[in-house]
């Protein structure tokens, strides 16, 4: 697959919105650091995504209060011609027609008058109607704002574990889950030159509250306290240095750590 398939195949739209798979995910990151082509297809694919958020604002048609009052104006044709035409009889004054023309006057104010109640609650209607389109526009900006943002530190994350990976000084320690926790599982970077020791243990359960999980070192059949694991220290900040091991292990301790390990709740091993 050249350049322009692996561009048309969809695989850029579907990392963007988050259905792809981790492998494709993977593959698309790491192609885009090589590919110049691919990293411009990505950004201008974000952006449409974004310029179509924007542009699905919907306001009311321009003509909405023109056809209400063509309505209202038909009504009030029809009202006049249905009004009876005044019969003069003897004995009448011309101060009858003068209350029939007050009585006219006064039914015209009150047509006008809900003319303008209604094109005011018009008004008020469109500006709701507006306000929350723009609303629904802002939330799902936000929505793509925190998403990309993730996407962004997940990135940063793989980024920093191939540097490690990379690195001719650095040794990866697979830890494995024990019999209780067969499927946890964590990482251990151990810095050959400054003995710095790194953990990714994002593939552990979230500890619970008040606990918190617990590098060991196995340093002639002893273990040492290697340092206490946080989300803000995965991967990126050395959690203690490790002059000698045979092996890593972790356990789940109260929080703040312990000055041995709690063997039944150790979750993961591995050996050097």
């Amino acid at each position: 697959m050249n350049t322009k398939e692996y561009i048309t195949s969809g695989i850029i739209e579907s990392y963007i919105l988050g259905s792809a798979s981790n492998e494709e995910a993977g593959i698309l990151e790491c192609v885009m650091k090589n590919n110049a082509e691919v990293k411009a297809a990505f950004e201008e694919v974000q952006q449409t995504l974004e310029d179509l958020a924007t542009a699905q604002a919907v306001t009311p048609p321009n003509d909405l209060k023109s056809k209400i009052w063509n309505k209202i104006q038909q009504e009030q044709h029809a009202k006049s011609i249905e009004t009876a035409v005044p019969i003069e009889i003897p004995g009448i004054n011309a101060q009858e027609d003068h209350k029939e023309i007050a009585i006219k006057n006064n039914n015209s104010w009150k047509t006008y008058a809900v003319a303008a109640s209604v094109l005011f609650l018009v008004s008020i209607a469109g500006n709701l109607f507006w306000m929350n389109n723009q609303s629904k526009n802002k939330e799902e900006m936000a929505k793509m704002k925190t998403e990309k943002q993730s996407q962004d530190l997940a990135l940063q994350r793989m980024q920093q574990k191939w540097n490690m990976l990379s690195s001719p000084d650095m040794q990866m320690v697979v830890l494995k889950g024990v019999e209780k926790h067969p499927d946890s599982k964590a990482m251990v970077f151990w810095d050959k030159k400054s003995k710095e020791v790194y953990l990714n243990a994002e593939d552990l359960p979230k500890a619970p509250e008040g606990m918190q999980y617990q590098l060991w070192a196995i340093a002639d059949g002893k273990p040492v306290n290697a340092g206490m694991y946080t989300e803000e220290k995965d991967s990126r900040i050395a959690l203690s240095s490790i002059p000698n091991a045979q092996a890593f292990a972790i356990t789940l301790e109260k929080q703040g750590g312990s000055a041995a390990p709690t063997m039944e709740n150790m979750y993961v091993m591995g050996g050097i």
